[in-house]
């Protein structure tokens, strides 16, 4: 039974209501010696702590994606079939451009959400260069089959979950494809595919999307198995002109880390409540070491830039959640490289999905604009979001919006 399935959600259901119900009928009608009676109501009311924590569990799990399945959750789920040192460009000296097309077929992907605005698609992936196997989900804007883009190739936004976070939860939590989907169609956001892999690759830690030999290679899973295989598949724009990346909380960490390292595939990144030092999370594979800190600390990465890397930025946060390391790496940031911070007052909410899903609009219409060539935006816009979105808005004028 699955762990975010629907059966299992009503199971406890039921079970807790039992729990309930069990002790009101019989508490008074147990026979026997003392010891057993004891025993017998003691266990009625383990039973009942216990369906109501575990009902209470899934329910926020199911809200916040942050398990996907029960390996997640036991840390009995390994997506790692080798992490062999790749070397400083996580190519491992591969020539990339003479690999054969990867082919995938695609499945309709199951679950709440998963089916609206048109459908979200998965297949399993098995990363040539990163040693990686895991699923992709793939979603294509409402453009993609009409007739007059039959030759058009579709910008790419690469979306990261926090960690512990299920890719679906993009789509089953967030709503991006249903947020997004009438304003591809109006022209206010462009028709982007998005695109979901999954981040949690080993039992029990953070990958830190880095590449780490012996342990995984998930800068390369996502910075080359990903896209290459989304290429070969789908219409889709070449890096990086095409591409973005965009994440909240751990994944907004990786999204402009991945950003700032590899301006060869990615020309913009946004990241929602991220941080830079990889200490940030505990459970981090790149905070255990200073060196590992260091090469994986984008503020750091922007600094040691022999070239300030042509990449946009769109850094929103709260204090002490994301704004400090979003002003930082403004500061840091010398032309070509832009980035726009945005404020988010601490009424808004704390470290939640209520906090991110607000922003997927905003973001995409500043990654909209992010395009060589971006559709035109109605004039009925809002005006106070766009402003957030183009991070022109300053602290005090973002408290103040209703």
């Amino acid at each position: 039974m699955s762990l975010t399935g629907t059966p299992f959600l009503y199971t406890l259901v039921a079970l807790a209501l039992v729990a309930v119900v069990l002790p009101l009928v019989v508490w008074s009608r147990i026979r026997g010696p003392r010891a057993l009676r004891a025993l017998a109501r003691i266990l009625m009311l383990l039973f009942a702590q216990g369906t109501a924590v575990a009902l209470v569990f899934v329910l926020v799990n199911n809200q916040n994606m942050l398990y996907d399945n029960w390996g997640d959750l036991l840390g009995t789920s390994d997506h790692v079939e080798q992490a062999a040192d790749l070397g400083p460009d996580g190519t491992g000296g591969i020539a990339l451009d003479k690999l054969p097309p990867v082919r995938q077929s695609f499945a309709p992907a199951l679950g709440p959400g998963m089916g609206s605005a048109g459908g979200v698609r998965v297949t399993h992936l098995t990363g040539r260069v990163s040693g990686v196997h895991a699923e992709v989900y793939v979603w294509l804007p409402p453009q993609y089959d009409q007739p007059a883009y039959r030759n058009h190739k579709f910008p790419v936004v690469e979306l990261l979950p926090g960690y512990p976070g299920s890719a679906r939860a993009w789509f089953r939590t967030m709503d991006a494809h249903e947020q997004l989907l009438p304003l591809m169609r109006s022209g206010r956001v462009a028709p982007f595919i998005l695109v979901a892999p999954r981040t949690n690759l080993l039992p029990g830690v953070d990958t830190g999307c880095a590449n780490i030999p012996g342990k995984a290679n998930a800068d390369t899973w996502l910075s080359v198995d990903v896209p290459r295989m989304v290429m070969d598949n789908f219409r889709a724009q070449s890096a990086p002109e095409g591409w973005s990346v965009a994440g909240y909380s751990a994944g907004g960490h990786c999204a402009t880390k991945l950003a700032v390292a590899h301006p060869d595939r990615y020309r913009a990144a946004v990241s929602m409540s991220g941080y830079n030092d990889p200490k940030a999370e505990r459970a981090a594979l790149t905070a255990k070491s200073p060196a590992l800190r260091r090469a994986n600390d984008p503020y750091l990465l922007l600094r040691k830039a022999p070239t300030p890397p042509p990449v946009a930025l769109y850094l929103s946060g709260q204090p002490h959640d994301g704004y400090e390391a979003a002003m930082a790496l403004k500061q840091a940031a010398k032309p070509p490289t832009s980035v726009d911070v945005v404020f988010v007052p601490r009424g808004a909410g704390g470290h939640t999905m209520a906090l991110w899903k607000p922003q997927v609009v905003p973001a995409f219409e500043w990654l909209t604009r992010q395009l060589p060539v971006t559709p035109r935006v109605p004039s009925s816009a809002d005006s106070t979001r766009a402003a957030l979105a183009s991070g022109s808005a300053s602290p005090a004028t973002a408290a103040r919006r209703p």
